[in-house]
């Protein structure tokens, strides 16, 4: 197997997404990393984000916005996308361990793993929509 070497600019772009509780599009992440690195390329950032999923230790999730986001969390877990303002958030609950299982009864071959996204209206978008209603 290959050795991988060393990057600076991978550690900040790992270090970055860890620090966040959102999941940023690639472009979000080339904005925060260029202010610490201003030379670094859109092009690096995303080979980086990209071996970063490769090797395990990032996910990638299409949201249905057509923009990969990003999530250093790569334990099994949900995600709810706000269909007004696009922002993506983690869902505070228990993936349901039995799905892939009751999943095979209705195809024909093994099911691995799973993805669920639950679109609806975040709660700062309820808000300001309260604002703009009262």
């Amino acid at each position: 197997m290959k050795t991988l070497k060393h990057s600076r600019q991978r550690d900040s772009i790992k270090d970055f997404l860890q620090s966040r509780i959102d999941h940023p599009t690639a472009d979000a992440v080339f904005q925060a990393i260029r202010e610490e690195s201003p030379n670094i390329s859109l092009g690096t950032v995303y080979r980086n984000l990209n071996l970063l999923v490769e090797l395990g230790e990032v996910q990638k999730l299409a949201c249905g916005d057509g923009k990969d986001h990003f999530d250093w969390n790569t334990e099994p877990h949900y995600h709810f996308v706000c269909r007004c303002c696009g922002a993506v958030q983690d869902v505070a609950m228990d993936p349901l361990t039995d799905l892939e299982t009751r999943a095979e009864d209705g195809v024909h071959g093994q099911v691995e793993n799973h993805t669920v996204y639950f679109y609806g209206i975040c709660e700062d978008c309820l808000e300001k929509g309260k604002k703009i209603s009262s």
